[in-house]
């Protein structure tokens, strides 16, 4: 018997589903009593593999839904979808449509199941995004105030700027009560920081937005941080190794933890010269050292272990 794929293609108010092999598709609504019957009528499938289509949040509670009655859930990169859609040529997009190229897509790439964050993890990842907003918004504002002389303007800037801080004061706040709340997860901070160049932001981040940080192995754990490096070439033509996809947020604290680690912590600092004297470009030593970093303290949750520079 073929293995059963599932798409599921997710909007506002409903979601389309297509069940691959074969032409069956249906819509249900998006609330509990269309979850409520997806589930049955999925679950009567037994299929291999649900795939639900990252949706700006939508997903999330379809697919905590399904994982909860025991179904075999991922959810996958709308980019990747599109773009497996134009390699089949299928340019035309409706929902419907969408939820065909979704089920196609499982089946051809097999994407791995994970579990999804709990409501506490979920939660934290809530807070660490919102406050990396507010900290953009601050940083426009302050943008905006270089270039204005108008002090009426300068007036209105800085009473935006102090809400926005007062603001950020408080989502500090509630980030700490949730770490605090957390004998797990206070463990983890400790062991975080105690690596130097990893301070509150970037050990927060890591514990919100990678909570497989301590489970997978090291190419694994580089590869959803989006700091693998992968190959160009084709015939004698060889380009430049680069990284890209996985969760951009969590690069992004990894590549300023590297840049502190570069000047602060001595076997990184160390390691970044012998890239640097062997002709290595700067960001691509800093990039290396961001991997590095991941992959000890990768290593440092796995085996619950403070750092140790001599290991490192």
């Amino acid at each position: 018997m073929d293995a059963i794929y599932i798409g599921i293609d997710v909007s506002k108010d409903r979601l389309d589903v297509h069940v691959r092999p074969g032409d069956e598709a249906f819509p249900v609504a998006r609330n509990g009593a269309g979850i409520d019957e997806l589930i049955a009528r999925l679950g009567a499938h037994k299929p291999a593999l649900i795939a639900v289509e990252a949706t700006g949040g939508f997903e999330t509670v379809v697919a905590a839904g399904l994982a909860g009655a025991g179904l075999p859930v991922a959810i996958v990169n709308p980019a990747q979808v599109r773009a497996f859609a134009q390699a089949l040529g299928k340019r035309a997009k409706t929902d419907p449509i969408d939820a065909a190229v979704i089920a196609h897509f499982a089946e051809a790439t097999k994407p791995q199941p994970r579990p999804l964050p709990d409501e506490m993890t979920q939660l934290l990842a809530d807070l660490v995004s919102r406050r990396r907003q507010i900290v953009d918004m601050i940083a426009a504002e302050s943008q905006r105030e270089r270039r204005i002389v108008n002090k009426r303007m300068l007036k209105s800037i800085a009473r935006v700027k102090k809400a926005l801080e007062k603001e950020l004061a408080d989502i500090n706040e509630q980030i700490d009560d949730q770490i605090r709340g957390s004998s797990v997860w206070m463990e983890k901070e400790e062991l975080l920081k105690g690596v130097p160049g990893v301070g509150d932001v970037t050990a927060r981040t890591l514990l919100a937005e990678l909570p497989e940080l301590g489970t997978l192995d090291r190419r694994a754990i580089a590869a959803l941080a989006g700091l693998a490096p992968w190959t160009r070439q084709s015939g004698q033509w060889r380009g430049r190794s680069m990284i890209g996809g996985g969760r951009a947020s969590v690069r992004t604290a990894l590549y300023m933890a590297a840049l502190s680690a570069a000047r602060y912590n001595p076997p990184l600092a160390a390691f970044r010269q012998r890239l640097l004297a062997a002709g290595k470009p700067k960001k691509a030593a800093l990039v290396a050292v961001a991997r590095k970093l991941l992959t000890i303290i990768n290593a440092m949750l796995r085996d619950k272990k403070k750092w140790q520079p001599e290991i490192a």
